[in-house]
């Protein structure tokens, strides 16, 4: 974790303009371009200041400025910066074996995960020994929880049980600063940010599972904790599920007021299908790792988030309607077999 804050970052546009305008003098002499700063001013003195998605752009821009943003060290730093898990000796070491390194991780990790549905079908990755989870909670910009999680996929245990990543045991509380009011709900809606990056070692890729923001945030009407949900839409796989939607839902759980501020007591995640039943590890681990191979990534804004969550809730419903209704039918259906047989029944007696 940085000691002290980093310099303002600088957008494009100032490096843009700043071709024009770098020392130009009175007499109406030619105005220097960026090409004629050195580059170790505009490493120390211009890139370092750059965020991931300007330093992106600029890279764009020219050739130096292409060559001299690809350099490991600022993706590294802009990396520790962005999410303070990477910091972790572990991570650090994992992403520097990614095709470009931090650079890559950055590109996999900083847009959510938008869909894995593909146009076109490639052959599944091998099935990873594991997957390694990096958590970052952030309320107004400060890091309230940040842990690194190694998930197993090879045991029985996991390939057919309910899939589903706890962070917290359930008698670990974390502390924050957060303060319980009445519109407490309102607050953490607005403040709060979530960033659960998971990453498979085989593929050497990974992606943000997260909606950022959440998508719903309710308190309990009777012992006054508070969930807050993200989530991410992904596409079915396998035969039990096929082309269907299925929830990648994370969990932050509120409660336990210490001092008048709340405590952390569930950080979990786990994958469910329209019908509310929890995915097995088999299956989940089929879904994620096609997400994060070739899933679609997008700077989705918030508004476009929660309105395919409200969506995909609208379609669960009508599923569980047609259901009911389905079974209301097979109901009446064996109602009217049953009173047929019976009767049939009663008049052979009769008869005979």
């Amino acid at each position: 974790m940085f000691t002290s804050e980093p310099p303002p970052p600088l957008s494009t546009t100032a490096i843009i303009q700043s071709e024009s305008t770098n020392n130009n003098n009175n007499m109406g002499e030619a105005t220097a371009t960026i090409s004629t700063v050195h580059p170790d001013i505009l490493l120390t003195h211009i890139f370092s200041r750059l965020d991931g998605s300007s330093l992106a752009s600029a890279s764009c821009t020219t050739t130096q400025l292409h060559s001299l943003s690809t350099q490991e060290h600022l993706w590294s730093n802009i990396c520790k910066s962005t999410w303070q898990s990477t910091n972790d000796p572990r991570i650090s070491h994992l992403i520097s074996t990614f095709q470009n390194g931090p650079r890559s991780f950055f590109s996999d990790s900083f847009p959510l995960l938008s869909s894995n549905n593909l146009q076109s079908s490639p052959p599944p990755p091998p099935p990873a020994s594991e997957l390694i989870s990096a958590i970052d909670i952030q309320y107004k910009n400060n890091v309230i929880y940040s842990k690194i999680e190694e998930t197993q996929t090879t045991t029985n245990w996991f390939r057919c049980s309910p899939f589903r990543i706890d962070l917290l045991e359930p008698k670990d509380i974390i502390p924050t600063t957060i303060q319980n009011g009445k519109d407490i709900c309102q607050d953490l809606n607005e403040n709060l940010t979530l960033s659960w990056i998971i990453i498979d070692p085989i593929q050497r890729r990974s992606a943000n599972l997260s909606s950022w923001k959440p998508v719903s945030v309710h308190r309990h009407w009777l012992t006054g904790e508070i969930q807050v949900r993200f989530a991410t839409i992904l596409k079915g796989s396998g035969n039990s599920h096929g082309d269907e939607e299925v929830l990648c839902g994370i969990i932050v759980g509120f409660g336990g007021c210490e001092n008048g501020d709340v405590q952390v007591k569930e950080v979990s995640l786990q994958i469910e299908d329209m019908d509310g039943i929890s995915l097995n590890g088999r299956d989940s681990l089929e879904i994620l790792q096609a997400g994060i191979g070739s899933g679609e990534r997008k700077n989705i804004v918030r508004e476009e988030r929660k309105e395919k969550y409200e969506e995909y809730l609208r379609m669960k419903r009508e599923k569980e309607i047609m259901k009911l209704r389905r079974e209301k039918r097979l109901d009446s259906l064996c109602g009217v077999l049953g009173t047929l047989v019976f009767t049939v029944i009663c008049m052979m007696v009769y008869y005979h």
